[in-house]
Order: structure tokens, then sequence, then C-alpha cells
């Protein structure tokens, strides 16, 4: 048998046969780990994304605060030009944020939308109900009022965004 022409072909296969495979699992196994710290690098990634959705969308509710809204603009303004600005400052800033929608939950999302929704229709209806003599200071003191009689919906969504970025990140 030593004879053979092929015996050292074959001795040579058997013994690098354990190797290539100690080879091929060391490859494999390596493979997978980079392929988790990929994945963990992508999940790290996102989380700051989120956080920084959760900031941007906190900082959009806070601005829409009435107390926060009664000082924009000038105070010359009559009330129907008030209320056009600030329907238009937080429109605009809404689709400014929109697109955070892709960190947020889709119920926290909904909460957001129906936050901003609920502050313009306070703004009309304060407005609609006011007499046409009114001033803007009369329309931002009925305004606060209005808001202070609701429940504070917006500090409900803010509560929401907060319990939800420590659940999530």
């Amino acid at each position: 048998m030593i004879d053979w022409p092929y015996f050292p072909y074959a001795f040579a296969f058997l013994m690098a046969l354990p190797f290539l495979v100690f080879m091929r699992q060391f490859v494999f196994s390596y493979i997978k780990l980079k392929n988790q710290e990929i994945k963990l690098l992508t999940v790290k990634g996102n989380s700051e994304q989120r956080v920084h959705a959760y900031e941007r969308l906190t900082l959009f509710l806070e601005r829409m605060k009435p107390a926060n809204l009664v000082t924009k603009f000038d105070r010359s303004l009559a009330p129907h030009e008030y209320v056009f600005l600030i329907e238009k400052t937080i429109n605009e800033e809404f689709d400014y944020n929109a697109s955070q929608q892709l960190y947020l939950t889709k119920n926290t999302w909904k909460n957001v939308v129906s936050s901003k929704n609920s502050v313009l229709h306070l703004i009309h209806t304060t407005y609609e109900n006011l007499s046409d003599s009114a001033t803007l200071d009369e329309f931002k003191t009925v305004f606060l009022m209005n808001y202070m009689n609701e429940n504070d919906f917006i500090a409900q969504t803010i509560e929401e965004l907060r319990k939800e970025n420590l659940i999530v990140n």
C-alpha cells in the first residue's frame, strides 16, 4: 500500500481535512459575528435617529402650546391676521417634522397629529366665537382661557413621547 503512487496525496488530504473543517467553521462563525456587529451598529444608529425624532417632536409640541403661541408676532395685528399667521406657522413646522413619523409608533404619531389639529381647531373656534370688534389681546386671553378649560392634550402627548422614548431606547 505504501507503494501506491497516490499515497502521499491521500495522506496529505487526510491530514488537511480536519484543518479545512475547522477553518470553514471559523470563517462561518466570524461572518456570523460580523453580521451581528453590523446589526448592533444599525440598531444603535436608529436609536440615535429615534431620540432625535422624539426631541424634534417634543420641541414642536412645546412651540404649539398656547402659552408660547400668544407671544408670537406683533401686537398690532388684527385677530384674523394673527390666526392666519399662527395656522401657517404650525402647518409649516408640522410639515418640516412630518418625516419623524418613521421613528415613532403609529399611535404616537396619531396623537401628535391630533394635538396639532386640536390646537388649530381651538384657534378657529375661539376666533369664530369672538366679536368682530375684539382686539388681539382679547383673542389671546380667550384663547388661553379656552385651552385651560380643556384637557391639556399637548402635555399628554409629550408625556407619551417621553414614555415611548424610555421604552424604545
